[in-house]
This record gives C-alpha cells, structure tokens and sequence, in this order.
C-alpha cells in the first residue's frame, strides 16, 4: 500500500479534481473495499495537505504493463504490472453499472458499499448492458456516460464524487426527491452508491460516492442555445419564460419535500455578513469598484431589512450551463451540487430561492459579453426581455408571497456580479466589463 500512496501522491496532483494545488499531498486510506471483479479496488483516500482534511474517491485496478490509457496510468506495481485508474477499465465501470442499476452490498455494514436502484418511468429505465465512456471536460467529478449495448432502455450518466463528505450528497438527495415526485424539469434518477466508514478520529460516518441518472443524447446546455439565439438576434422570451417556470417549479417541489423555515436574525446576519466579506475581497482586487462600494452596501442594508421569504433547499449554483434543452422534457435542471467552493454542511443548510433567481439573471446577462456583434444596443435589448421574461414566468408559476422582496433580488443579483468582477480579475480581465456594467445599472452613481 505504501507503493501505491507514493504513486497516487504523484499522480492525484494531475487530477482536475484533485482541491489542493500547489502542496505535497499527504495521504493516508481511510478505507479499502476489494470488489468483485479482477484485481480492482475502491480506495478513500484522506489528504491531510489541506485544512480541514479532504477525502476523495479513487477506485484503482492493477494490469499488465502497457495496457492502460497514459492519462489512466498511476504507477508501477510490481512483476510487470501497474496500478491505474479504474474509471477508464470495463471491469469497474462494468460493476459500477450493475450496481447503479440493480444494488448491491460490498463488505461488512460499519465498512460497506451500497448501492441503490431507484425507481423510473418505464420509458426511462437503463438497458441491461452498456459501454462505458469517462466525459472529458469534467472538474470536480468524473462522469461516465453508458450508452446500451443494443435493445431497449435509455443512456444514463453516472457522476462519481471524488470528494467525499459524511452525509448524502445534495445532488443526490435533490434530484432524487425531484425525480421521485414526477417532475419533468430534472432527469429520471436511476440508481445511487453509498460508503460506510470509520474516520481516523474512530468516527461511523456514511456518504454519497456515485449517482446515476438518465443522459440526454445530442442535446444542448441553455448556454448555448441562448447564445445562438441572440447571436441570431430570434426572440427567446417564450423560451426565457418557460425556463422561469421551470425554475420556479423546482422551488416549490423543493419547498414541499423538505422542511422550511422563517429567516431568523441570524441567518440575516450570515448572509449580508457573506456579501460583506465578498466585496472586501473584491475592493482590494478590482479598483474600478471604488467608486460604487458605498451604493453596493446600500443595496445590502436595504435588502437586510426587506421582506425573506421561508428558507428553503435551493440548487444553489444555477446558471444556464445547469440546464438542457430537451426536446421531451423542455428544460431540464442538473447538478444541484451547490457551490463547489462552499462547505457542504452550509450547502445542506435551507437558503434563500431568490439566490437562484439572480444567478440565472446574472447568467442571461453575460449572453451581452460572449456574442459577438457590432450592435451591443440590439444584444442588450435581447438581454433585457429574456430577463424580464424569466422573471414573468417565475412569479406566475411561484405564486403570490413566494419570491420576496425586489430589494433581496436585487441584492443577490449585485453580490453575484461582485463575486464575477473578482473572477473575471483573476482569470479572464478581458470580461470584467461584464459584471462591472452590472453593478453600474443595480448600484448607480448619483
């Protein structure tokens, strides 16, 4: 074992998804499941490198020299065989898809993994036998996308978490509660896979290591097709407004199948203390903010004593990326991971809707940055009628007493753009004039 912790502390550094750059990992295993398949495991591997500890998932096989992809390589395992990432080998994505597919146990109950099948429409079931294929682009995660091996049942997608925390993963536990309930607007939940272990402190504790759902074949993010769609300069408030529906529609499920509750002044205080601390960051960073710090922090001490509606469990990270267009199933919603950066005890915790609200609205307004046209008024007027139509179909389907107050909008819709103008600093300067404009027309001089 202390050969293949040497190779992974080389190898997971590589890693998109490995959360701790620039320092030497220190690893040890907090778990080691033997599956039932040829020479492949599945490791909880614990990095105390970073502060608190992070604890990823990284299921191993040992083959023959010169079998594997270079990019799936970990290292040498001795008599001519080496250890390499069981994402890219059919033995382990075989048994993933059996699991997520039909269940199953590995191990003892304090040291187990369990999987689920969940139920779907079925016209949405898994075929019996699928190829597996690892997504590439993905950051956090890796995803497999299994498409049949012939005969009936739908392509699904499995998403497996290579950062695990105690606790079931509000992607699982939001689409699934949103699958169970009918809704069109997410994708059907096929199956899931859970870990049982012990800590290094001697602490049980259970968590969320996979979850598959239906996959969508040749579709497109609303990203893209909104993109398109001014680009082209063709009216999208009837699509904007579905999509409004459709957002509002996960609020109010959402609403009905967790508990909520009345903001208290604590829980005011964390989220105006939040924006508090974000435009700090972003004053010291980004100059050009000067001048609007003190009409920002009047927007946020307006918003502080407006009218909350009842915390809720929300998305949490909602952009059009987030969505698919689909030609069943109108707009589908995906990944309610929540903010990646954000803990997950905070991402378990009920929120404030509008959140998602204003991410959506900050996302339709960056549409103006990434067209290319010579006349920014016409991809401007496009922004703004897609924005108002969102808002329209979202206060029809939500209903009387659900959004909250303008003034919580427009503070949500302002920290967001704030948060944009640090990032577009430090990574692409080229486009902070996007969030900049924004912050102009919500927190105006004069």
């Amino acid at each position: 074992m202390g050969d293949l912790l040497d190779s992974l502390a080389v190898w997971m550094p590589r890693q998109r998804w490995y959360g701790t750059k620039g320092r030497d990992p220190q690893l040890t295993v907090v778990a080691d499941w033997t599956l039932d398949a040829p020479d492949t495991r599945l490791l909880l591997v614990r990095d105390d490198a970073a502060a608190p500890a992070i604890l990823y998932q990284v299921p191993v096989v040992v083959r023959a020299e010169g079998s594997v992809p270079p990019g799936s390589l970990i290292g040498a395992a001795g008599d001519a065989r080496v250890w390499a990432d069981a994402t890219t080998d059919a033995a382990f994505t075989d048994l993933l898809y059996a699991w997520v597919c039909a269940g199953g146990t590995v191990g003892a109950p304090e040291d187990a993994l369990t999987a689920f099948a969940l139920s779907a429409a079925a016209d949405r079931r898994p075929a019996a036998r699928a190829t597996a294929r690892v997504l590439s682009g993905e950051q956090s995660n890796t995803s497999l996308i299994f498409r049949p091996d012939g005969g009936a049942g739908v392509p699904v997608i499995c998403k497996l978490f290579r950062q695990v925390n105690p606790g079931i993963n509000p992607d699982v536990e939001l689409q699934s509660a949103l699958a169970a309930r009918g809704a069109a607007f997410v994708p059907a939940a096929i199956g899931e896979v859970r870990g049982s272990w012990v800590t290094p402190e001697g602490v049980p504790v259970s968590g969320s290591l996979a979850f598959a759902q239906e996959f969508f074949e040749g579709v497109e993010d609303a990203w893209r097709v909104a993109l398109d769609a001014a680009a082209a300069g063709v009216d999208f408030a009837a699509r904007a407004q579905a999509l409004g529906a459709s957002v509002a529609g996960m609020h109010v499920a959402l609403a009905e199948a967790f508990p909520t509750r009345v903001p208290d002044a604590a829980d005011r205080h964390a989220v105006v203390g939040a924006w508090e601390r974000r435009l700090s960051i972003a004053l010291s960073e980004v100059p050009a903010l000067q001048p609007y710090a003190q009409r920002i922090r009047d927007v946020y001490a307006s918003a502080a004593t407006a009218e909350w509606p009842p915390l809720q469990r929300v998305h949490g990270d909602l952009h059009l990326g987030q969505v698919l267009d689909t030609p069943r199933n109108g707009w589908v919603l995906l990944d309610f991971e929540g903010e990646p950066l954000r803990p997950i005890a905070e991402r378990l915790q009920p929120d404030v809707a509008v959140r998602d609200v204003a991410g959506m609205l900050r996302s339709f307004d960056y549409v103006s940055g990434a067209v290319a046209d010579d006349d920014g008024a016409a991809v401007r007027t496009w922004v703004i009628a897609a924005q108002q139509a969102f808002l329209r179909g979202y206060a029809e389907t939500v209903g009387p007493g659900r959004r909250g107050d303008d003034a919580l909008l427009a503070a949500f819709e302002l920290d967001k753009a704030v948060y944009e103008a640090i990032y577009e600093t430090r990574n692409r300067p080229d486009w902070v004039g996007i969030p900049l404009a924004a912050i102009g027309r919500l927190a105006p001089l004069g």
